[in-house]
């Protein structure tokens, strides 16, 4: 059975949208593979995310097409878990440390020894400065000539929720982004070699009313 990502747009960061449950708010009006109707879209509960704590996600399921769709909120991270608030801190930390040991010795106090922490870090690291690269081409007139660095990108948007205000800026282009802003596999695995499968991928969903 496949499964796709859709957005959500909500504009709650991760503690509103836990405390509010806006999972339950979420609405899937027709089956982005049969957007002429037809088809038995249906409900299909929602899944746990490990964090923030008590996160949910909306699913909906297509019979005729095997194919589950997930409402993720513009919040949290695709294909990695956390928030992308909390992601963004992390990439910027390292980008601002004299090294990566000394991020991850301060981003990753606990039990997890250095060289656990620097892959976390690094993991994280090479995940958003990839996904800036493609984004910067995708929107010139907002970031033309701007660094695929987290700080840049920032101070270019005068924001410090950034990655949530890319997602909306490229929300056209999600499917074909990769993670964790977009919902494609991002294609950085060992070696270096993209994964051979993909879900397949439909047309946009409907806009969600305001």
């Amino acid at each position: 059975m496949a499964g796709l990502q859709l957005r959500y747009e909500t504009g709650l960061t991760g503690e509103q949208y836990v405390s509010a449950r806006a999972w339950r708010a979420a609405r899937l009006d027709r089956c982005p593979n049969h957007p002429g109707g037809g088809c038995s879209l249906c409900r299909h509960g929602s899944y746990e995310r490990k964090t923030p704590a008590g996160a949910r996600v909306a699913r909906w399921y297509c019979p005729e097409s095997h194919t589950t769709f997930s409402l993720l909120p513009d919040c949290l991270a695709a294909r990695l878990p956390g928030t992308l608030a909390d992601l963004e801190a992390v990439v910027v930390a390292a980008e601002d440390a004299r090294s990566l040991e000394s991020a991850a010795n301060a981003l990753r106090a606990d039990a997890v020894e250095l060289p656990g922490a620097l892959r976390w870090v690094r993991r994280r690291v090479r995940l958003v400065h990839n996904v800036l690269v493609r984004i910067i081409g995708l929107i010139p007139d907002r970031l033309a000539g701007c660094a695929a660095m987290m700080g840049a990108v920032r101070a270019r948007l005068a924001s410090d929720r950034a990655l949530m205000e890319l997602r909306g800026l490229v929300a056209g282009q999600l499917r074909t982004l990769p993670a964790p802003l977009g919902f494609q596999p991002h294609g950085l695995g060992a070696g270096g070699r993209k994964p051979s499968f993909q879900h397949p991928v439909g047309p946009d969903p409907p806009p969600v009313a305001s």
